[in-house]
């Protein structure tokens, strides 16, 4: 359906990639994976014609539609539902537009007369009369009721988001399905629905995702995009990790050997090429070194990177960490949570669950003493010194325009030296003049990195983290949850990765719009226990944001 050949991309003198040649063929799901940085949303943008590659083509089979879903679900904030659908068809939805422009005019010239003649008959041609019953159906299809579909987007959750925009993409019956992160936001129940979506979907799917066990759920093929060239494997992220690596060891174990039969050969050329008598042994030898050098595989530098993260603490954690003794919660109506009582204790690892707008980030707060509940009291433990990383950036690093350096400085603990500062970027992957780039510039993956730099260097025994995972590149994720496992004071954090909740977890507090379900264990042994029940309950999530 869509050929690649020869593509190639590079920024000013790095080179993202270089004469990539790929096939993707109808009824695959191709995982697109790659560190960040490695180029993996210019390369979707190839592909759906937004932007122009340095080298090589792109050809699309006649006749096939390629539907892209945007890594940004906040772009039609300001448009009703319905709307945002029909505006998938682009040509459908310009015409659409200049009719009504011309119909709302308070006299029409005989040239608006014409003018909307045309636009009629072009409009019916199209559909346009049936559209909106099209993108009505489609919508109630994924779940979005009628009585929303008038409303704007502003006031519908991340994951009912998703299903308005991939409504969008779907109203055009595309071949080829693009999506681009397209589970940031989402809660547990919206994921779980959209792989089975995918799953049960006909055409080709290409898909970004940090999400492992999504892509471990969804792909049938893993492209990879590294080491400046793309490689296509077979299966999903687990069998590409063990056939990936199984390909590295064994093109450098082939290496070795001929590194040792070169050094071997190299000796006897040394020792003889003089000797007229064994001259043509020599001159034969060095033939057989210049062949096994071009046979030797190329194993270039890979573009994924670990950022090295370690949580110390600079104080002993007593026993009580958070005590909340019925605290409530409410905006304007609506209960978030009410009469809570809970007590926190050292060591524990706490995963905050929940659809998307139940409340989450609210208990969060409230916990973490950001925002104060209506009713009741939080009080923390005397030894207690806490760090937060919250889901909006914004909140966690502001507005000014400081270098990363600079940055980091300011909110480094009193006394430190610049050297400890430049150490903690280089371990945060921001090595040389890196350091000096705007705060304001960067991506979501490297502000998180910075404020878990700054989170390192506070060296704080109560950890918060709200959706850490969402802009991180799988190498990231890897790494803060190894360094979260090995943390040894408490830990709360709100995350819909179900691979990141299951490693971490020891108690799980699940927020419900019929209260807080706190559960003792680990996230298998909530499944195990309650996950009949709990995925019914993701079923009757709420709809419309009021509270995160």
């Amino acid at each position: 359906m869509i050929s690649v050949s020869g593509l190639s991309l590079n920024f000013g003198k790095k080179i993202l990639f270089e004469n990539v040649t790929v096939k993707f063929k109808e009824s695959c799901r191709y995982g697109l994976i790659g560190a960040n940085g490695s180029g993996k949303s210019t390369f979707m943008k190839i592909l759906a014609g937004l932007e122009q590659a340095a080298a090589g083509s792109v050809a699309i089979d006649g006749g096939i539609k390629v539907g892209y879903l945007k890594q940004d679900h906040y772009e039609y904030e300001n448009e009703t539902v319905l709307n945002t659908v029909m505006m998938g068809n682009k040509e459908l939805w310009t015409i659409a537009k200049e009719r009504d422009e011309i119909y709302s005019k308070p006299e029409m010239s005989d040239e608006d007369g014409i003018r909307v003649s045309e636009l009629e008959e072009a409009f019916g041609e199209m559909g346009g009369y049936e559209a909106e019953s099209v993108a009505g159906e489609l919508l109630e299809g994924l779940g979005i009721p009628t009585n929303i579909h008038n409303q704007t987007l502003s006031f519908l959750t991340g994951g009912f988001k998703l299903r308005v925009l991939l409504a969008q993409v779907l109203f055009q019956k595309p071949d080829v399905l693009l999506l681009d992160e397209p589970t940031n936001h989402l809660d547990i129940k919206t994921i779980h629905w959209l792989e089975s979506f995918l799953l049960n979907y006909k055409g080709v799917v290409i898909v970004i995702s940090h999400d492992r066990h999504f892509i471990n759920s969804v792909a049938s093929h893993i492209c990879d995009l590294d080491y400046q060239t793309m490689t296509v494997y077979p299966g999903n992220y687990d069998e590409y990790m063990e056939a990936s690596q199984a390909a590295r060891e064994r093109a450098q174990s082939d290496n070795k050997r001929s590194k040792e039969k070169i050094a071997e050969l190299q000796e006897f050329v040394s020792r003889f090429s003089a000797n007229a008598a064994k001259s043509k042994q020599a001159t034969s030898r060095q033939k057989m070194i210049e062949k096994i050098k071009d046979n030797m595989a190329e194993i270039r530098p890979s573009s994924r990177l670990f950022p090295y993260i370690v949580f110390k603490m600079k104080r002993v954690l007593g026993k009580d960490v958070i005590l909340a003794d019925n605290i409530s919660k409410a905006y304007e109506d609506r209960v978030i949570f009410k009469d809570f009582t809970i007590n926190i204790t050292k060591g524990e690892k706490i995963a905050i669950i929940g659809t998307n707008g139940v409340g989450k980030t609210t208990l969060l707060k409230t916990l973490m003493k950001q925002i104060d509940p209506d009713s009741g009291t939080v009080a923390f433990g005397d030894s207690v010194e806490a760090s937060i990383f919250p889901q909006d950036h914004r909140e966690g690093i502001g507005e000014d325009a400081d270098s990363i350096i600079e940055w980091l400085y300011r909110y480094a603990p009193p006394g430190t030296e610049m050297e400890e500062i430049r150490a903690v970027l280089g371990r945060m992957l921001f090595s040389g003049d890196m350091a000096k780039k705007p705060t304001q510039v960067l991506s979501g993956g490297e502000k998180s990195r910075i404020i878990l730099g700054k989170m390192i260097m506070a060296q704080d025994n109560l950890l918060a983290l709200d959706e850490p995972t969402n802009h991180l590149d799988l190498e990231s994720i890897e790494s803060l949850n190894y360094a979260l496992t090995k943390f040894e004071g408490t830990i709360l954090f709100v995350s819909h990765d179900r691979e990141f909740i299951s490693s971490i977890a020891t108690r799980v507090l699940e927020v419900t719009t019929e209260g807080i379900r706190d559960f003792k264990g680990t996230y298998e042994e909530f499944l195990e226990r309650e996950g009949q029940e709990f995925y019914k309950r993701l079923a009757g999530g709420p709809v419309l944001t009021e509270a995160q």
